[in-house]
């Protein structure tokens, strides 16, 4: 009998969630205990999932029941940034159902999430997690788990075939594929093949709970939301970034050294971006727009300043595939360091299914609208047009 493609459980434990989850709560515990967020779900396809409420709600009320365990504090203990009293705070921590608001309005799937942003940031992940696994139960409940590893074969096939061992020996691959999975037993597999079947190439995972149970390492610095509260957390709304930025220097002192650059375009973030940045960031995360294009502008920039760009990396993970990877690793290599975080089309990458295209983000903090612009058009999101027009007068967007 073929092994089942779906867990009872969709959410694991606490740690099933995407390591930078974890860093900018630790910052945020530090640093801005008291902040007020609101976050809202989108589906960018407009695809009905108001059929699947009631598995939804249930999967949701289910996350009350965690709490993390002893072994799971004591891998997080041997992480050298992690510190104590984020660690006993973890061991407190439990998801309140009270600050998340599930509806239908207009006939779409709402969920909006509303409380303290150290108590409701780690909802994100595994609520796209629970309704991308709903959703796929119900549409594809014949799918067998070997589907989607004889794809990922296929893939690492095709990889080893089109490039030399030698040509991929600089060649870094992670998978950034816990938000949309097809489900957790896809996600595990794959992570358990790239282990051992791309070994050297294969240089970890977001997903904390995987790292931890496959001896891999956890992969994720900070997201969107660490750039978009910043805008309403007390500087003039012209130096949030480099408000963010200090923030996370103060907190971690030169360790998870890579920044995201397209919260307000990568123009804008290069302007605050200045050799005192320059130094002590590793690099340069890549999420929207034309890559190629980011990456000359990264390593201009670096030029510009006087730094060697081959001592510095750039990570890409937007909507990547192997041959695109491939491609950018190529036209980059020997330029400055590359690496890339796959997600959907590594955890969700079967012969006839539709992967979900599902966002939720940071609409306001403390009361106020925030906004990413980002590189790519349609990647715009705040409900308050008027902040944006404004976000973009100020950063001469």
């Amino acid at each position: 009998m073929a092994e089942s493609i779906f867990a009872d459980r969709i959410v694991q434990n606490l740690l099933d969630t995407d390591f930078y989850k974890l860093t900018m709560m630790q910052a945020v515990l530090h640093n801005y205990p008291n902040a007020e967020v609101e976050w809202e779900f989108r589906c960018r396809n407009a695809e009905d999932l108001t059929p699947y409420l009631a598995e939804i709600r249930y999967q949701i009320e289910r996350l009350a029941e965690i709490s993390i365990t002893h072994d799971q504090l004591a891998f997080l203990e041997r992480i050298p940034f992690m510190k104590p009293d984020f660690i006993r705070f973890l061991s407190l921590f439990r998801f309140n159902l009270r600050y998340v608001h599930t509806s239908i309005e207009a006939g779409q799937l709402c969920i909006r999430l509303r409380g303290p942003w150290l108590h409701v940031i780690l909802y994100e992940i595994p609520l796209l997690a629970i309704i991308s696994e709903v959703r796929n139960r119900y549409r594809y409940r014949d799918v067998a788990l070997e589907q989607a590893t004889e794809q990922l074969y296929k893939k690492l096939d095709w990889l080893k075939a089109e490039a030399s061992p030698s040509e991929l020996s600089g060649f870094q691959l992670a998978d950034f594929g816990t938000r949309r999975r097809f489900s957790y037993r896809v996600q595990e597999e794959v992570v358990h093949i790239l282990k051992r079947d791309f070994p050297g190439r294969f240089v970890g995972t977001s997903n904390v709970h995987l790292a931890r149970e496959l001896e891999v390492k956890p992969i994720g610095t900070m997201a969107h939301e660490w750039f978009m509260a910043h805008q309403q957390l007390g500087p003039r709304l012209i130096d949030s970034q480099i408000a963010a930025l200090d923030c996370w220097v103060r907190e971690y002192r030169g360790l998870l050294g890579i920044a995201l650059t397209d919260c307000i375009t990568m123009n804008a973030f290069l302007k605050d971006f200045d050799l005192y940045f320059a130094k002590l960031f590793d690099g340069l995360r890549h999420d929207s727009g034309d890559p190629l294009a980011w990456a000359e502008k990264a390593i201009r920039h670096y030029e510009s300043l006087g730094i060697d760009p081959l001592s510095k990396t750039l990570i890409f993970s937007d909507g990547l595939t192997l041959p695109k990877a491939l491609e950018l690793y190529r036209a980059l290599h020997g330029r400055i360091h590359v690496s890339f975080g796959i997600g959907t089309n590594l955890t969700c990458d079967i012969p006839g299914v539709e992967p979900m295209n599902i966002v939720i983000k940071m609409t306001a903090c403390n009361g106020h609208p925030v906004a990413k612009i980002s590189d790519t058009p349609g990647k715009t999101q705040c409900l308050d047009e008027n902040f944006v027009t404004y976000l973009k007068h100020v950063f001469r967007v």
